[in-house]
């Protein structure tokens, strides 16, 4: 299939459709942006979470059981920071620390986290482009029945405990897209947003206002992350409910409303179809479950069928 095709991801839902994108498509027709809004500071290293997650997935590197960090991995250095006293809540291994430190180093030095992520995939054998969403910092904050909370001390540190009432983003006011992602979606002849959840890992993308005005002018389909009200992965439904939203596939098609054209929910929320159907919005129910590579193509091979079918 020749076409140019930008997906929108944020950690281990996002990264599994872009994984299954990369293996359907030639590579260098995919572009993958990915929300840079839970990076963080640990230890005095620069964390990027769900970048990471995303280039290791794609580069056969993830380990296959957690979705996220690397295959293979030991805990030496975590075990010795734990027995010393320090922070052990963020689970840093021994292969995955190299990362950190070669980044922390490199943004140090005065590079770009474009240009040190681009670095990183050639190293790892990655030929689609991976691209923050931005190069200066945009950090979630979520507003909960505790005051507000950075959202690595909610989601790690407090394991999605407080009850949520809102978000914002810190700094997406002043962010810019990095030029490539502009140029990307501008090219673009399909935009993905992948199973991620809304809140926390699209919706910083959608924050920043380049994005959301290049979006405006392109044919967007989104992947539902809730299944029978529940998520796959990850808090989002939880965040629904506690904002007094019924978690569902048409709560999560409301949610984007009309920066959609498609829609993708599971199978087992047909009876949602017409309703989000009168939307405005095309709807396509299928499997959604991503439980292999295999699930993973099928899956990216639909949602691109679809998305080029009307």
């Amino acid at each position: 299939m020749n076409t140019k095709v930008v997906a929108l991801a944020g950690g281990v839902g996002g990264a599994k459709l872009a994984d299954g994108l990369y293996k359907v498509l030639p590579p260098e027709s995919l572009t993958v942006i990915v929300n840079t809004a839970d990076d963080f500071q640990h230890l005095g290293l620069q964390i990027s979470p769900d970048l990471d997650t995303v280039c290791y997935t794609l580069a056969g590197l993830a380990n296959a059981e957690t979705g996220w960090g690397r295959a293979d991995e030991s805990w030496n250095a975590l075990d010795n920071v734990s027995a010393l006293g320090g922070p052990d809540w963020f689970r840093i291994g021994d292969r995955d620390l190299g990362t950190h430190l070669e980044r922390t180093r490199r943004l140090k030095d005065g590079q770009s986290l474009s240009q040190v992520t681009k670095d990183f995939c050639r190293v790892w054998g990655l030929h689609a482009e991976i691209l923050p969403m931005s190069d200066q910092p945009v950090s979630t904050i979520v507003q909960t029945d505790e005051g507000e909370l950075a959202f690595q001390e909610y989601f790690g540190a407090r394991a999605s405990q407080p009850k949520v009432s809102g978000f914002r983003f810190a700094g997406a006011d002043s962010a810019k897209a990095p030029k490539k992602v502009l140029e990307a979606i501008s090219a673009a002849d399909l935009v993905l947003i992948c199973p991620s959840n809304p809140w926390v890992s699209i919706g910083p993308i959608l924050a920043i206002k380049e994005i959301q005005s290049a979006l405006s002018e392109k044919r967007v389909i989104a992947v539902s992350p809730i299944i029978g009200g529940k998520a796959v992965k990850g808090p989002a439904a939880k965040m629904f409910s506690e904002m007094g939203i019924a978690p569902s596939a048409l709560a999560v098609a409301n949610h984007y409303g009309k920066l959609l054209s498609g829609f993708v929910l599971d199978q087992t929320d047909t009876e949602q179809l017409e309703a989000i159907q009168a939307l405005g919005i095309m709807a396509l129910a299928t499997d959604t479950l991503m439980n292999s590579s295999a699930d993973r193509q099928r899956l990216a091979k639909e949602v691109l069928e679809f998305g080029y079918s009307f």
